[in-house]
């Protein structure tokens, strides 16, 4: 668990040397919250507390989750497992990733749900809408349950995203211009 959120907390950084800014500066939505999804979350939210000096509870309020039931906010707290309440934060009940996305303006998305196809066109071109650069981490394996494909993720950003993968994908020709996707 902790080798594969070093590997994407390094992805993060070396991304923000294009994008620009600092961990605690982008706000961070987890489409998975499960283990592997919180394990990632707990380790940005760790190394943005050790950067700014800031409480990780602090933190913590910049990385939101979507799990099967929607984003973890904190009238769900009761009913959550134990590793989700550190992320169940104060905002109304949102139930799908679109709308969570649209609510939360995050600079990055990041998914880690094992489904395949669930950063839709309409999730990438949301995150594009507000962000010049989206960071987008599709994460899980294999290529068939990644949430998106690189080609889907150029192509709907416009090319403006920052791509990386837990799957080789190959490079993708957009609009005269090659992107070579990551692989976190």
């Amino acid at each position: 668990m902790q080798g594969t959120a070093s590997v994407v907390l390094a992805g993060l950084v070396a991304a923000l040397k294009l994008v620009g800014g600092t961990l605690a500066e982008h706000t961070y939505l987890f489409l998975g919250a499960g283990e592997a999804g919180t394990g990632i979350a707990e380790l940005i939210a760790l190394e943005m507390s050790r950067q700014t000096k800031t409480p990780i509870d602090e933190c913590r309020k910049k990385i939101w989750l979507v799990d099967s039931k929607g984003l973890i906010v904190s009238t769900r707290k009761e009913s959550l497992q134990h590793f989700k309440k550190p992320w169940a934060h104060e905002h109304e009940h949102v139930g799908n990733l679109l709308d969570a996305v649209n609510a939360i303006k995050p600079t990055v998305l990041i998914g880690t749900s094992g489904k395949g196809q669930t950063f839709t066109q309409e999730v990438v071109e949301a995150i594009s809408s507000f962000n010049e650069m989206p960071i987008i981490l599709a994460l899980s394996n294999p290529t068939s349950q990644a949430e998106c494909t690189a080609e889907q993720a150029y192509t709907w950003s416009k090319g403006r995203a920052v791509f990386a993968t837990g799957s080789p994908f190959d490079p993708v020709e957009y609009n005269g211009k090659t992107h070579v996707p990551g692989q976190v």
